[in-house]
């Protein structure tokens, strides 16, 4: 009983707020958000910067997102315009293909638009058709909703496999201690599934029938989670200008040369000889000082086939290539830093002289290595 009397209570105070949110309130709320992602479109097409193809295809992203959105504020324009209607409808069709197609331009560095691209956008022009014949029947509605469903959660399902892969390729080929692209899209597409959620509960609430009042109150929390969304974007942009740094899609994680290629699992004479060699290299000519060493600029400094020492640090020496360079560069810094002679260096000065290129990347990988930060590492060296 008194949980009926508090859920009533609960439900009466929804209806309450919801009153009291207006269509005008929503719909500006609309044209601040379209607008917003309209302007920003604008920037990453017309920035200069490396990643071109990657903020167009984002800036492109925005643009159809915007255009979805704008059903915030165009509902009588929408209702009076068939075609537009079938456009805009059709179009989340196309989002996620789009930042399907982002992720791939931001993790390889030679990533290039083609013609086979063009098959994402299949569905979107099947959808057009079926729209324009049918006339938003309650079947072709339903198998629409279907469908997106289905394509969301298998892009989704893409991104994640791609970023995993693009994560284990990093860490197998390059040394540069920055992997804000992996972050940035591994944040951006968990911000999606979040505000997916309220995508459904927009389905589920149209198909139920649910009234007015808690409708508009979920047109709030939607127009607010994109509100916050793009404003993250912005923020991040603006902060992060030379984000992204992308791999070779040639390069294949470790653990797929080894399905496909034979390898000898023990360390024979020849293994046990370039393990020693390569250890010598590295404590004589330090070329982890190189804050931008990746495995091909080692392999042509040894002289070795890239695969095979990727094979010998990777799989032999058990270690990632990331974490091999990194042990390196945190041993040099425990060097400077039990040195008295070099008590006037900032810790800053001491990891750009190592080889590192971000602070927050150095104190992790130092507190991991010993467990320590490097001012205590200091202060407790230079103590005994």
């Amino acid at each position: 009983m008194k949980i009926s009397i508090f859920t009533n209570r609960l439900l009466m105070r929804f209806k309450f707020i919801a009153l009291l949110i207006s269509i005008e309130f929503i719909s500006s709320l609309g044209q601040i958000i379209v607008f917003m992602m309209l302007l920003f479109a604008v920037f990453l097409f017309t920035v200069k910067s490396k990643n071109q193809l990657a903020n167009r295809i984002f800036s492109i992203f925005l643009l159809i997102t915007a255009f979805d959105l704008s059903g915030l504020f165009l509902g009588e324009f929408i209702r009076t315009h068939f075609n537009f209607a079938i456009l805009k409808t059709s179009s989340v069709l196309l989002q996620m293909p789009l930042f399907y197609l982002y992720v791939l331009a931001v993790c390889y560095s030679d990533f290039k638009l083609n013609s086979k691209h063009a098959l994402h956008a299949l569905m979107f022009f099947f959808f057009v058709y079926i729209f324009k014949i049918s006339s938003f029947s309650e079947q072709s509605l339903f198998y629409f909703r279907i469908v997106g469903e289905l394509q969301y959660f298998a892009y989704i399902i893409l991104i994640f496999y791609s970023l995993s892969k693009y994560r284990t390729i990093y860490l197998e080929n390059y040394a540069k201690a920055d992997r804000s692209a992996y972050k940035w899209l591994f944040q951006i597409t968990l911000y999606f599934c979040f505000a997916h959620l309220f995508v459904l509960l927009k389905t589920g609430a149209l198909m139920s029938g649910i009234g007015e009042s808690y409708l508009k109150l979920l047109y709030l929390f939607i127009s607010s989670s994109a509100l916050i969304i793009i404003c993250w974007f912005v923020l991040k942009a603006l902060y992060n200008p030379h984000l992204f740094t992308g791999i070779k899609s040639e390069l294949e994680p470790l653990k797929a040369k080894l399905d496909n290629k034979e390898l000898v699992a023990e360390r024979d004479m020849d293994t046990l000889s370039a393990i020693e060699s390569l250890a010598y290299f590295m404590e004589r000519k330090k070329p982890y000082l190189d804050y931008e060493l990746t495995l091909e600029k080692l392999a042509n400094q040894l002289k070795m086939e890239e695969k095979d020492l990727s094979i010998l640090i990777n799989h032999h020496l058990g270690k990632h290539f990331f974490d091999f360079i990194n042990e390196y560069r945190i041993e040099e810094a425990k060097k400077i830093l039990r040195n008295p002679e070099n008590k006037k260096l900032t810790i800053l000065e001491v990891l750009y002289q190592v080889g590192f290129n971000s602070k927050s990347s150095f104190y992790t990988a130092f507190k991991k290595i010993t467990d320590q930060t490097p001012t205590a590492y200091r202060k407790s060296a230079l103590a005994e």
